[in-house]
């Protein structure tokens, strides 16, 4: 299938965002919003918004930070997830903007979400307010709740996990499947056994950091996303 890419910026609370839209041939499906890691959007998200728009789906690489915000080192990185990830309603207006953008933009009201390490809890959020998406996918998400979850979760939930994740331990995991019981979620766990953090992404390679690449679990978690977004999407 034949895909076309373009970069879209949009202006929220007079700061500009950078977005990338991949389309499909003909109309989408839907639009999925792609979250990103805590480096900002990159080529890596630019190329999930793609594969997306190879299933039949608008891929639509959302950006949190600001345009030209991006980080390197892990310093810088965590220099521009620390305001938003200890500010989640400021996290989840600029994720319900970025989601009003891909919509627009894709030319459909179907959506969905996926998002990588701080993208994931990003799109836990999105499900935990009950933002209009029929589903959301965390790869390798930091799970912590926000402190503002809607009492009732509409979005489905796949939730992809590594097991020897530091930075979401089994406690974490547990607190999690607690958080969305109570919200009568529709959800789903799968934990890859001896698995690190950022396990999709063939550039981690820090076993002491705990991000390290694994080829089976970027397989079966892609698989498994695509079986997903085919059930909430059609």
């Amino acid at each position: 299938m034949s895909v076309t890419t373009r970069i879209v910026d949009y202006e929220q609370d007079g700061q500009t965002y950078e977005g990338f839209l991949a389309m499909p041939e003909g109309k989408p499906k839907a639009v999925v919003l792609v979250a990103h890691a805590w480096g900002g959007q990159s080529a890596f998200e630019q190329e999930k918004a793609e594969l997306l728009a190879s299933w039949g789906y608008a891929g639509f690489a959302a950006d949190v930070y600001g345009k030209g915000q991006r980080g390197e080192t892990n310093e810088e990185c965590e220099a521009l997830m620390t305001p938003l990830a200890t500010n989640r309603e400021e996290l989840q207006s600029r994720l319900a903007f970025a989601l009003d953008i891909a919509k627009k933009e894709a030319g459909v009201d179907a959506a969905a979400a996926i998002g990588f390490c701080f993208g994931g809890l990003s799109v836990l959020d999105m499900a935990r307010k009950n933002m209009a998406v029929s589903g959301v996918v965390s790869f390798h998400g930091l799970f912590g709740a926000p402190g503002n979850t809607d009492e009732t979760i509409g979005p489905k939930v796949l939730a992809l996990h590594g097991w020897e994740d530091p930075m979401a331990t089994p406690d974490d995991v547990m607190d999690f499947t607690r958080e969305m019981n109570e919200a009568k979620a529709d959800w789903q766990l799968q934990a890859y056994g001896g698995v690190m953090h950022a396990f999709t992404n063939p550039a981690a390679n820090n076993p002491d950091f705990g991000t390290l690449y694994d080829a089976g679990a970027d397989s079966r978690s892609f698989q498994a996303c695509q079986n997903f977004l085919s059930e909430v999407l059609g």
